[in-house]
């Protein structure tokens, strides 16, 4: 029993540092007008559940403090990631040619 709940709490920390990096590219959008608010607080909601059902079973522990860093980095390297995001490139130059 013990192997699974431990296989579970894994799991569970992945997809919460997933979640919290759509979160911090939700943001951006957000406020970017790309974005409503809805779909951040869906993001938020399941980085919250999936980081917190970690302690359910267990107390506050180095595996526990370890998820939450790494989703607190994943959260910024998702903000930063897309603020600093490059404009898509024109190639209607090479899809379309110009006559000559």
């Amino acid at each position: 029993m013990g192997v699974s709940f431990e296989f579970l709490r894994g799991v569970l920390g992945i997809i919460g540092v997933g979640c919290a990096f759509m979160a911090g590219r939700t943001l951006v959008a957000l406020r970017k007008g790309q974005e409503k608010l809805p779909r951040l607080y869906a993001w938020v909601i399941r980085t919250v559940f999936c980081l917190g059902v970690i302690v359910l079973r267990h107390s506050v522990d180095g595996i526990a403090l370890t998820v939450w860093a790494v989703a607190a980095l994943a959260f910024a390297a998702g903000y930063w990631q897309t603020l600093h995001q490059k404009p898509p490139e024109d190639l209607s130059d090479q899809i379309f040619p110009h006559e000559s």
